[in-house]
């Protein structure tokens, strides 16, 4: 990419992504200036519940409410040395990308001035208020790439939310990659999604925000945007989805390759704690048919919320027959920042739970169970955390309904929103599939399922995970569906009426030979297969890209497999060989121009069938 401080404003594509190669970028290193350090004052407890009745009417053996821990750190706009305790924490987060420290950074309504929160790894920003626009940081929140060369195709695991930024250089810098959703913002000027030195990105996500300038992306192979409003888009390298946003530029793929959806089918804004007076309380926002723009243009937000004493505020000392236990008794769970290592699986069994993590509350199996099922029933909520998985195998990570569902849940689903999946990288993990949903109607929006391709235990059998999602439900949403590097299928679909708006894979890298990825007579694992049975299903900008870096004489025959029938459509797809690691003969099944040779340059199909 341009080194220069001024790009072309359509920049050539950003190159070959090599994640695990440190220094291989294609800029200068970029290097974070800000110091200092600080505290801020730890979360107040909420008293109410230890008295609240349970399920059955009695009175519960656990508490709902209470103190929020340690790691969630909340600012008023008196807290003494603010930036101090921001650089703090971003000093030691900046680089740990496996670490074990999480933390959310809460701030109060009011006016902040002369910020600038740099987010590392495992860290969330929020603000406090019912509206973004009730928390105003005259600053910025940056997301950077000095610590790794300019390259920014690894920053991945933080967040920003609930916050109007009015930034310094009239421009926020947010150069992040998967696993980083931007919700609920107001920017107050434009947003760059690249990093300094315009290196490379593979990100990212944005929702329910309003960016009043003009969004950058700059080198960003891919972005999916969905229900905001902008005030301009600069530019496409691969694939830019849109789903109702105002100002989103015209569906124009295959060059530039923009899918642009007027609305969102169905859509419901993530969970969120927020501040009621002196009261936490976590908003649920309502479904919304047909969506386009944010929620809250027009004040208050509509949905409902809960107290605070309805939730047990758990910390990662507590175990799973302690959650259990919470659930049974009729409480929500928020997950505060932290590992949690479960020996059994965590049941929903209840309608309408909410299970809310902070800082990417991370939940790991020790022993070969799943970490979290939700039964066939209405209105759950998960959103919010990390599901690692543990050194012995998995069948599944999370389940969404038992196997079998078949509930109407059309009028209040189940939505998995910022529930992320990760096998290896911070050590051996193993799980045949890891995220599976069989209830029907559930809205999966914005999830990142990753094979690990570096870190610690990484290898073709050290991390093996044949499958990422499966989805057997009937009439099921995804928006913003990132699944990456499993040894077989990375989404398998088997349910009717299913529809994707965005995809973005890639396939493993480390197969070690053409005979570890045949799949019968078919040369590979197609990244996204629909099930031969299907007879509706549409899906609107989906990309797989191969870099099969260990053995790079391997050809993956599709990226795409799907029966080939009417009722079963898709738009703007598109596969790439990164470097000519790798090739890719067709598109979707036999349809679509092979890759060419070491040529960096998807293989476009606009419509198909």
């Amino acid at each position: 990419m341009p080194s220069s401080p001024t790009p072309s404003p359509t920049p050539e594509p950003s190159g070959v992504r090599r994640r695990s190669l440190l220094g291989a970028a294609a800029a200068a290193p970029v290097l974070a200036s800000l110091a200092g350090a600080g505290s801020a004052s730890a979360a107040p407890a909420a008293s109410a519940a230890s008295a609240t009745a349970g399920p059955a009417g009695g009175p519960r053996a656990l508490p709902g409410g209470g103190d929020l821990g340690p790691n969630v750190i909340v600012f008023d706009p008196s807290t003494a040395n603010i930036q101090g305790r921001l650089d703090e924490i971003f000093k030691q987060q900046e680089s740990a990308q496996f670490g074990t420290g999480r933390y959310a950074l809460l701030f109060k309504p009011g006016t902040y001035s002369g910020l600038n929160a740099q987010l590392g790894f495992y860290t969330s920003i929020a603000g406090l208020g019912l509206s973004p626009d009730d928390t105003t940081i005259n600053g910025d929140v940056t997301v950077d790439a000095g610590w790794f060369d300019g390259n920014a195709t690894q920053n991945f695991w933080r967040s920003a939310e609930n916050l109007a930024l009015v930034p310094v250089s009239g421009t926020n810098r947010w150069a992040v990659s998967q696993a980083a959703p931007f919700r609920r913002m107001h920017v107050r000027g434009g947003l760059n999604l690249a990093p300094d030195g315009y290196g490379w990105a593979s990100g990212g996500y944005i929702a329910d925000s309003r960016i009043d300038g003009t969004v950058g992306p700059y080198s960003q192979q891919q972005w999916y945007t969905r229900d905001s409003s902008v005030g301009g888009w600069l530019n496409a390298v691969w694939n830019m989805v849109f789903s109702g946003v105002e100002g989103a530029p015209a569906q124009s793929f295959p060059e530039p390759p923009y899918t642009t959806l007027e609305t969102t089918p169905v859509s419901r804004e993530k969970p969120f704690l927020y501040l009621d007076g002196d009261e936490y309380r976590v908003f649920l926002p309502e479904k919304r048919t047909d969506a386009r723009g944010v929620s809250w243009g027009n004040g208050t937000p509509r949905g409902t919320s809960l107290p605070l004493a309805q939730f047990y505020v758990a910390g990662p000392d507590d175990s799973a027959a302690t959650l259990n236990q919470a659930l049974e008794e009729g409480l929500h769970l928020l997950l505060t920042p932290g590992i949690y290592h479960l020996d059994r699986t965590v049941e929903v069994n209840r309608a309408g739970t909410v299970v809310l993590g902070l800082g990417y509350a991370t939940l790991i199996p020790d022993n070969g169970v799943t970490a979290l099922k939700v039964a066939d029933v209405d209105g759950v909520r998960l959103a919010g955390f990390l599901v690692d998985a543990g050194p012995v195998n998995s069948a599944t990570l999370v389940e969404v309904g038992p196997e079998g569902a078949s509930a109407d849940h059309s009028a209040n689903p189940t939505t998995v929103q910022d529930v992320f999946v990760r096998i290896g990288g911070a050590g051996p993990g193993k799980a045949t599939t890891s995220l599976v949903v069989n209830s029907r109607h559930t809205i999966v929006d914005h999830t990142w399922v990753w094979r690990a391709d570096h870190g610690d235990g990484v290898g073709w059998e050290t991390n093996r995970a044949d499958y990422g999602v499966v989805v057997n439900g009937d009439d099921v949403l995804i928006t913003g569906l990132f699944v990456e590097h499993f040894n077989k299928y990375d989404v398998q679909w088997n349910g009717e009426r299913g529809r994707t708006v965005f995809f973005q894979n890639e396939k493993a890298y480390d197969a070690p030979d053409q005979a570890a990825i045949q799949n019968g007579s078919i040369k590979g694992y197609a990244a996204y297969k629909v099930g031969d049975d299907v007879t509706e299903h549409e899906g609107w900008g989906l990309g797989s890209y191969c870099y099969y870096n260990v053995n790079p004489s391997i050809v993956q025959h599709h990226g795409f497999a799907a029966p080939n029938r009417s009722g079963v459509r898709f738009h703007g797809l598109l596969v790439v060989s990164l470097g000519g690691n790798g090739q890719y003969e067709c598109v979707i099944n036999d349809t679509g121009s092979p890759t060419s040779g070491t040529d960096t340059v998807p293989s476009k199909v606009v419509q198909y069938p």
